[in-house]
């Protein structure tokens, strides 16, 4: 399965990029828009709300709320997401990847989509959705689909994601060289150690634990370089991040 995702500074050439993925064959249920906002329908992202409130969501979620804001894309969930603020999730991939549960919610993603989302790179998303942004994502299974899916994010005006990456990256990197023991010289060695460790922390997986709650899916995640000491400062300095901005909180649907 292959991840596809832009990050758009104009939600109007983000909506232009979902049209074209449809266009060369990505399926709907396979693409989600996350915007900024909460101008949109709400829908619960949880069951237990009202008794019978589950099966509501699914037909939602299979249908198109999103057609009437000009997105056939299923589901338009407004969600406050922590360290973020309100996300308008459209479709059903965005919602779920965002963190919004409920068996309807799940129940609209095939089971290779729901252990293929890429929540190693949520704090991208939510950098970029923070920043007034709004990403596309779009999942693949099919690689020459993979390519001509990049191609045409790229041609609608995103910014890939790895891009987003970097430049998140570098937003931070100046206030984090000025904190590490030994000054720069010591940070431009151990750098590349450093921020596997700080974007460790900052994945849905570790944002709950404690250092030894979270170190052997660390080392299953990165091997030997988990035990690194510098590795081990970024993912503290990740976590002091992530308390810092806010996120990994509940969840919560917007008012």
């Amino acid at each position: 399965m292959h991840t596809v995702a832009g990050v758009f500074a104009r939600r109007s050439d983000a909506e232009h990029a979902v049209g074209q993925l449809g266009a060369i064959g990505v399926p709907r249920p396979r693409i989600s828009l996350l915007a900024p906002g909460g101008e949109s329908r709400q829908v619960p992202t949880d069951e237990g709300e009202r008794p019978g409130m589950g099966a509501t969501i699914g037909a939602v979620v299979g249908g198109a709320t999103g057609a009437a804001v000009g997105l056939p894309l299923g589901a338009a969930m407004t969600l406050l997401v922590p360290g973020v603020g309100a996300v308008v999730a459209f479709g059903a991939i965005g919602a779920m990847l965002l963190g919004a549960g409920g068996a309807a919610v799940g129940a609209a993603l095939e089971d290779n989509l729901v252990t293929g989302l890429p929540r190693d790179e949520l704090f991208v998303y939510e950098d970029a959705l923070r920043r007034g942004h709004t990403v596309v994502v779009a999942m693949v299974d099919d690689d020459a689909l993979a390519d001509s899916a990049r191609e045409a994010l790229v041609r609608a005006g995103a910014e890939t994601i790895d891009v987003a990456r970097e430049q998140w990256w570098l937003g931070l990197r100046s206030a984090e060289l000025e904190h590490y023991p030994g000054g720069a010289p010591a940070f431009e060695r151990d750098e590349l150690l450093f921020r596997r460790g700080f974007e460790a922390a900052l994945t849905a997986e570790s944002r709950s634990w404690s250092w030894e709650e979270a170190v052997s899916s660390l080392r299953a995640r990165d091997g030997a370089d988990a035990d690194a000491p510098a590795y081990r400062a970024g993912w503290e300095r990740g976590q002091e991040y992530r308390r810092r901005v806010g996120i990994g909180a509940e969840l919560k649907k917007s008012a």
